[in-house]
């Protein structure tokens, strides 16, 4: 096994590393503005990326992001940082939509499995939050996991699991509470030598402290619920830190809100995604059409309003009415490979690569 695999690259990148010669793979383990952080089979460095790459990069979602594989040029003893010569095509991007009256999209994580969804049980407990961030995890590409921290600061604790665990649409759904020791060894069941995981959630909601009970130290910064039991911002910037069982897990800074860039609103909102199998018309957006087997269900109480309007709210922000599946599909493609030709030649990498082997 190639050592740059216990950062978590498969067979996939190895290969596409490979096939690029006089280049050396690393991964972005943290990013500060222009500055990333790598780890390399040499240990970790400092770099940038070169001035073709700025020349070239389209958006801000090409630019190399936390979990991002990339390769560099070899260094000399003269240079003091090292300089990123491409992005390799991800396998999962967790997007979201960066705040501002011109908003762009942000890159949070890259080549993540597993995305950990977390919200905190005090009075910040929010399901339509909850429905928001599975919306854009499902869509990343990642398997979602809703981690429910601060358990024992809940007051009616089965009443909110019940409530994420039909929200989950399937994924796992994990308590944890406070110097509960259990609590760590039900997420170090998803965390397998070699698997990515990125925590994500709102500020204060204990993230940083669930990565450091996993890593056995203070690996990360860590603060304390402010007055009305609203969390503190602690993680600054993004950064991956390996366990030592082998997991990757990538901390996120809170966001006070998420912008929907993209959603998955057929596995986030399955439910309703199945009632509209019956409706009438095959386009129907379930607002006023008769025949409408979504607002059949409403009006018979065997759907929750608030859930509906939640789905209406981002879906308009995910500009699904807007977007056709396919035009989805290539700017998805975009932002994952930078188009339709890299993702040709990512491929082809890979044939050449095994076809010589």
């Amino acid at each position: 096994m190639q050592p740059y695999a216990l950062y978590g690259a498969d067979e996939r990148l190895v290969s596409l590393c490979g096939c690029a010669s006089g280049c050396i793979p690393a991964r972005v383990a943290a990013q500060h503005r222009t500055l990333y952080t790598l780890f390399t089979d040499s240990g970790e460095m400092e770099a940038e990326v070169s001035g073709k790459f700025r020349h070239e990069a389209a958006a801000p979602v090409e630019y190399p992001t936390v979990g991002d594989f990339v390769l560099i040029a070899p260094t000399t003893a003269a240079q003091s940082r090292a300089i990123i010569q491409r992005v390799l095509p991800r396998t999962s991007l967790f997007v979201r939509k960066a705040a501002g009256s011109n908003p762009y999209t942000q890159a949070i994580a890259a080549n993540i499995d597993i995305a950990f969804v977390c919200m905190s049980l005090n009075e910040n407990y929010n399901t339509g939050r909850l429905e928001r961030y599975l919306a854009v995890a499902w869509d990343s590409g990642a398997t979602p996991v809703v981690v429910l921290t601060k358990a024992d600061l809940c007051p009616d604790m089965q009443t909110s699991l019940s409530q994420a665990t039909s929200i989950a649409g399937g994924a796992d759904v994990l308590l944890t509470a406070e110097g509960d020791a259990s609590s760590t060894a039900l997420l170090q069941t998803h965390l397998q030598p070699g698997v990515t995981a990125a925590f994500v959630g709102s500020s204060g909601v204990g993230k940083s402290t669930l990565i450091n009970r996993l890593a056995g130290e203070s690996a990360m910064e860590v603060s304390a619920i402010g007055l009305g039991g609203k969390g503190h911002h602690t993680t600054t910037h993004r950064q991956m830190l390996v366990l030592p069982g082998g997991g990757i897990v990538i901390d996120t800074p809170g966001m006070r809100e998420l912008g929907v860039e993209a959603a998955d609103l057929n596995r986030s909102f399955a439910d309703i995604d199945e009632l509209a199998a019956g409706c009438r018309f095959h386009d129907c957006t379930h607002t006023v059409e008769p025949g409408c087997a979504v607002l059949a269900a409403l009006e018979a109480g065997e759907l929750d309003a608030r859930r509906l309007d939640n789905y209406y709210k981002i879906r308009k922000e995910a500009q699904h009415e807007h977007l056709s599946a396919r035009s989805r599909e290539a700017k998805k493609t975009n932002q994952m490979f930078g188009g339709k030709n890299a993702m040709k030649q990512s491929r082809e990498a890979v044939k050449k690569r095994k076809h010589r082997t």
